[in-house]
């Protein structure tokens, strides 16, 4: 039988960093085998089911363009593939461990169980169920049944010997039975799995060869390997992930940041950027090389390159990442992939007419270098397509200067605009150069003012470019009413 991996995310919450770190590994390591990749729901957990979360879900995996060979949404030879679904074979199952003395009814009342914990505490005592009812007489039984109590069912961990449970990454990994979570309850009185027993019942039913899951899991996996032995099937073989942690060395939290992909992906993240970097927690090809497209993954992807150590999610190496794969757009590409965030700033409607995006198709190449995110070029765009509110003097008065000689400046820049267009950015830029020595200060000095006027702010794409853009004549209007504020300002001061 070939590789068969799975994804079995609960929809209780947005799809974070370290869920889709381990639903790519899957993902990977199942195309460079050949084998098959699904995506199972793992629903049961009724009282935290979120329908957002389950959109969230599909609407993640499209934005990356990642696709699952089985599934809800594609069906499968396995299908049902939703746990909600598939109760009646959970029931089947626990029933028959407890015909085989794997299992066995608890009638236990919450408020006993509460009591118990109370005692715990109070005592300082290892926490769990106390087994009370795990030695119940076929009499107790019928009794406790007579009475009308439907009873949970738990499993009988072995009150002796230790599991090892075998991990690929980190070897073996032996615990002490008595150290397990003593007797968990396996089917709700309301006939609801937990997660141990249908996650176990799945996972051997539809073939699942290699479990690869968060390390967080591992206290998790010897009840799971006893649960195996109970049923007489073999595991599937374990490779627990890496933690995702912060710089701190915490797990990773919104503490330090976005952690949902919905959030890279409305600050402007692209997937294949995502996919890469995020490919690189944990898993390296070799001690150099840092770009792979996605179909380089598909094929070189191994867990013989999976890292013991946790990773850490680095928010700034993930902006370099961006960058650098916005840097290899074309322009048209990249101007569609600019629309949504314009519209969404209303620098553009919703329905941009054709001279406007002809324009956002131009100002590209002015704006790719500088693009960390999608989301950052709305504040270098606006300028083109509406007029500053206002200018403040702080902004448009360089620290170096004084309101006249700014004033002073602008009116030379504006006589300099004369044949611009005619000429070279390189060009113009030596007249800004010799204009600047002339008047004695720095050429920054004397094209700061004139950035801000053209396109209101200090923080723009490059200036002569920007002017090429708006056009002379805008631009020429622009510096004059910043003039005019500088005079004003002269006049009231005397």
């Amino acid at each position: 039988m070939g590789v068969r991996v799975r994804y079995a995310p609960s929809p209780t919450g947005l799809q974070h960093i370290g869920g889709v770190r381990s639903a790519l590994f899957n993902f990977f390591f199942a195309r460079s085998q050949g084998g098959s990749f699904i995506l199972r729901i793992e629903d049961t957990d009724r009282s935290r089911y979120d329908e957002e979360s389950l959109r969230d879900l599909y609407e993640t995996f499209a934005w990356l363009g990642i696709h699952w060979d089985e599934g809800p949404d594609v069906g499968g030879r396995f299908a049902p593939y939703v746990q909600s679904e598939r109760f009646a074979v959970y029931q089947e199952h626990a029933r028959r461990l407890v015909e085989s003395g794997h299992a066995y009814e608890c009638f236990c009342s919450e408020q006993r169980l509460e009591r118990i914990r109370k005692i715990q505490t109070a005592n300082k005592m290892a926490p769990g169920y106390d087994r009370h009812c795990r030695s119940l007489s076929d009499a107790e039984i019928a009794e406790n049944r007579a009475q009308g109590i439907k009873p949970v069912i738990r499993f009988k961990v072995p009150l002796e010997g230790s599991t090892v449970m075998h991990d690929l990454l980190l070897g073996d990994i032996e615990r002490k039975n008595e150290d397990v979570n003593p007797d968990p309850v396996l089917l709700k009185s309301d006939g609801f799995p937990t997660y141990h027993l249908a996650n176990v019942i799945d996972d051997h039913l539809m073939e699942i060869t290699h479990i690869l899951r968060a390390q967080e899991w591992v206290p998790s996996g010897p009840l799971h390997v006893l649960l195996y032995e109970a049923f007489g099937w073999k595991p599937p073989i374990y490779c627990h992930l890496p933690m995702v942690m912060g710089a701190d060395g915490q797990k990773l939290s919104k503490r330090h940041g976005s952690t949902a992909v919905r959030e890279f992906r409305e600050a402007g993240y692209l997937p294949e950027a995502l996919i890469n970097y995020v490919s690189l927690l944990g898993w390296s090809y070799d001690d150099t090389r840092e770009f792979f497209a996605r179909e380089e993954l598909e094929r070189l992807f191994s867990l013989e390159r999976l890292n013991k150590a946790p990773a850490v999610f680095d928010y700034k190496k993930l902006d370099w990442f961006n960058g650098q794969y916005i840097r290899q757009k074309e322009a048209g590409e990249l101007a569609k992939l600019l629309l949504p965030f314009l519209t969404r700033e209303g620098v553009l409607p919703a329905t941009p007419g054709p001279e406007q995006l002809a324009l956002v198709h131009k100002a590209v190449p002015l704006i790719q270098e500088r693009l960390r995110v999608l989301a950052d070029a709305p504040a270098l765009l606006r300028f083109l397509f509406e007029e500053p509110a206002s200018y403040s003097l702080d902004e448009v008065v360089p620290k170096k200067l004084d309101v006249r000689q700014t004033r002073a400046g602008l009116d030379h820049a504006l006589a300099l605009l004369e044949g611009f267009e005619a000429r070279s950015d390189e060009a113009s830029e030596e007249l800004f150069r010799r204009k600047a020595e002339e008047l004695g200060m720095k050429l920054g000095d004397l094209l700061m003012p004139v950035r801000v006027a053209v396109t209101g702010t200090r923080i723009s794409p490059p200036l002569f470019g920007s002017i090429r853009l708006l056009g002379i004549e805008r631009s020429r209007l622009r510096i004059e009413r910043v003039i005019n504020l500088l005079s004003n300002e002269v006049q009231a001061n005397g």
